[in-house]
């Protein structure tokens, strides 16, 4: 039976479509029903009533395992959209009572976490009632979760060339290249970039923006880069040059307190560091939160003075 707005209106309720949303992001009616604080017969009432008014089930089990439905798939879409609307609705009646409250959702790629804990000190001092939530991923993921709308904004130090998304750049961020303090590379007069990626090369995992700079500069440069291991964090590779496994490239902010400490040196090589610059990312057909427009302003305003005093280095 298909039912006109009006009656799907009076059939469908906020709760059905929130218990939906954490059976989808869970694929589990035990682990949604633990989440909402739910028995989980409840969670199956729920999810009955949701799919006998929308007349198509929003889940298959196969064996064990929940799938999402077509239908599902649809329906989390336009919950998704709803919730957020919602969440903008809740923070602009609070602006209008002179406040700034609400949920900021931020994706960083791994190399950035150690930035934003500065940036977001700031912000909330200034904004005590704002509720931060960081994510840690790689670059691909985050611009996938961005356009999914699943995060507000993307902090990260290379954008995708699409027109989906804004950029607001922030803060220099510098891909420095560093050995541990006893490499026989010191030893030399001049290193060229071919001789340090010679060295025992430790790079990243697919997907990495610092992956993708560095092999951009090497593809323009005409090197070769041959790689002897592959790590899945900055702070891996980091102590794999420590431990005399090989040599790599960094962000500078994640090596800045072995540098200062000469554990780490960062040798003279012509065309180096690499040099991007740290983004805040939205996509472009969204209107930011009130609470999205103030930390994109406090970005723009104290991001540069803010990492620039805490990450300094002669």
């Amino acid at each position: 039976m298909v039912y006109t707005l009006g009656q799907l209106l009076n059939r469908l309720t906020f709760r059905q479509l929130q218990v939906f949303q954490v059976v989808f992001q869970k694929l589990s009616y035990s682990k949604a029903a633990a989440e909402l604080g739910l028995t989980q017969p409840a969670v199956s009432a729920q999810m009955k009533q949701l799919e006998a008014a929308l007349g198509q089930p929003m889940f298959d089990y196969v064996g064990k395992q929940l799938y999402v439905t077509p239908a599902g798939a649809q329906l989390e879409r336009v919950v998704r959209e709803i919730f957020s609307d919602l969440e903008t609705l809740q923070m602009d009646l609070y602006q209008l009572e002179g406040q700034l409250r609400g949920e900021l959702r931020i994706c960083v790629v791994s190399s950035a976490e150690i930035i934003l804990p500065y940036l977001l000190k700031g912000f909330l001092q200034k904004y005590p009632q704002v509720d931060a939530r960081l994510t840690v991923l790689n670059r691909t993921n985050a611009t996938e979760r961005l356009l999914q709308n699943q995060d507000d904004i993307a902090v990260t130090g290379i954008v995708p060339d699409t027109r989906l998304l804004n950029r607001q750049p922030f803060f220099d961020n510098l891909l420095v290249p560093v050995v541990k303090a006893d490499h026989p590379l010191l030893t030399l007069k001049n290193i060229t970039p071919q001789i340090f990626f010679d060295a025992g090369f430790l790079q990243r995992e697919t997907g990495s923006g610092s992956r993708g700079a560095i092999e951009n500069f090497c593809k323009d440069q005409r090197i070769k880069l041959k790689p002897v291991m592959e790590l899945g964090s900055n702070e891996s590779i980091k102590h794999g040059v420590l431990a005399g496994l090989g040599v790599s490239l960094l962000p500078l902010v994640n090596v800045i307190t072995e540098l200062r400490a000469g554990s780490l040196i960062m040798p003279t090589i012509k065309g180096f560091p690499l040099k991007r610059s740290w983004c805040a990312v939205y996509p472009s057909s969204k209107q930011p939160t009130p609470v999205m427009q103030a930390f994109l302003d406090h970005l723009r305003e104290e991001g540069d003075r803010t990492l620039s005093a805490q990450f300094a280095y002669d």
